[in-house]
């Protein structure tokens, strides 16, 4: 037992995510050289790694499809704080921040996680199968969010697009109703929409788990797990803050709009997910990532709207949510997009290429508006 236990404490996935939390304390708050900036940078992509293997770990335990739940809420909560507290610090300049940041989080979810969780799933079977009747709810419950949150601030009567103190209010009681009722109906009344399925459609028992591990981890592990993987989570959103800077130098080097350094980050921040739902893909299990997928959206603009309410209460200025005619035309293809690749509960190679086109079109225009 000491050696299992000496085992674990050295153990990568243990030993990086402290390490990364070590150094973002030591380096928050001060502009970094170069070398520095690429040691923070290679332990931020370490903490990736812990979390999605910490994050896999917890879901084991747990079941679907509530282990789907673990990694999105978590890379969400602590997304808004950071997103929070960048709002309240940074004056004016941050008056959109919200708004361009929940929007990355939707277009890369949507198009980029899940695109390359269908792409994965038909290489590997040649059609990827998955659950139209959660998996459609899921992106009902996304688009109406984004249009409630991010559209109709845009035809107020207000000037500017932005809510009245009402209306954001009511915003954000719908946003966590919604998100809540999802949530309820996911892992309740419904849950079995929310499981994964096989070719022919039935769904596969859940001690079925397909990841090489023949029990589930014992309660204990699963708390230490999920303690790292709240580590890991901070670490990545940290260093990304910290290395935010030389982010933004270099997107003012290039010539590219301010508001591109929030999709640098939204993609840095949304690594772990990536990364766990391309490993489910690849264990036929594409269910559990679209559940990723499409939880995150939903918990990116479910969680960020109502903090962002309250913390309008101490905020200066304006907050704008308003999406532009650009950024209204991608969401508008995405959401009709989704729902011709959802319905039929099958999907191949094309329609996976067709959503990580959608993303590739988003950035370019993030970055050529």
């Amino acid at each position: 037992m000491p050696a299992l236990i000496r085992s674990r404490l050295t153990d990568w996935t243990t030993v990086l995510p402290v390490i990364a939390v070590l150094v973002l304390t030591a380096t928050w708050g001060r502009r970094l050289p170069g070398p520095l900036i690429v040691v923070v940078a290679a332990l931020l992509a370490g903490a990736v790694l812990a979390a999605v293997h910490h994050a896999e770990v917890v879901a084991h335990k747990v079941g679907e499809p509530l282990g789907s739940l673990v990694l999105a809420v978590a890379v969400t909560v602590i997304e808004v704080g950071l997103i929070v507290t960048l709002m309240i610090s940074g004056g004016d300049k941050t008056q959109a921040l919200a708004r361009d940041t929940v929007f990355a989080a939707v277009m890369i979810t949507c198009n980029g996680i899940l695109g390359l969780s269908l792409l994965l799933g038909a290489l590997r079977r040649r059609v990827a199968v998955f659950n139209p009747e959660g998996t459609g709810g899921a992106l009902a419950t996304v688009a109406t969010l984004a249009t409630l949150s991010m559209v109709v601030p845009t035809f107020t009567s207000r000037p500017g697009p932005q809510f009245s103190p009402a209306q954001l209010a009511f915003a954000a009681v719908a946003s966590l109703a919604l998100y809540g009722l999802f949530v309820m109906v996911q892992t309740g009344r419904h849950r079995d929409y929310f499981l994964p399925v096989t070719q022919e459609g039935s769904i596969i028992p859940e001690d079925a788990d397909g990841d090489g591990h023949a029990d589930p981890p014992s309660t204990r592990t699963a708390l230490a797990s999920l303690a790292l993987l709240v580590v890991a989570l901070v670490a990545v959103v940290g260093d990304a803050k910290t290395i935010s800077p030389a982010i933004e130098a270099g997107v003012e080097a290039a010539n590219l709009p301010q508001a591109f350094v929030g999709v640098v980050i939204a993609l840095l921040v949304l690594l772990p997910e990536t990364l766990a739902a391309a490993r489910a893909a690849r264990r036929d299990r594409v269910q559990i990532s679209l559940n990723l997928a499409l939880g995150s959206a939903m918990a990116s603009i479910g969680l960020t709207i109502p903090a962002i309410a309250l913390a309008s209460i101490w905020l200066e200025g304006p907050l704008l949510l308003g999406l532009g005619g650009t950024q209204m035309t991608l969401l508008a293809l995405t959401a009709v997009t989704g729902v011709l690749t959802v319905v039929p509960g099958r999907a191949t190679v094309l329609q996976g290429g067709v959503h990580l086109v959608l993303l590739a079109a988003f950035v370019f225009l993030a970055a050529s508006p």
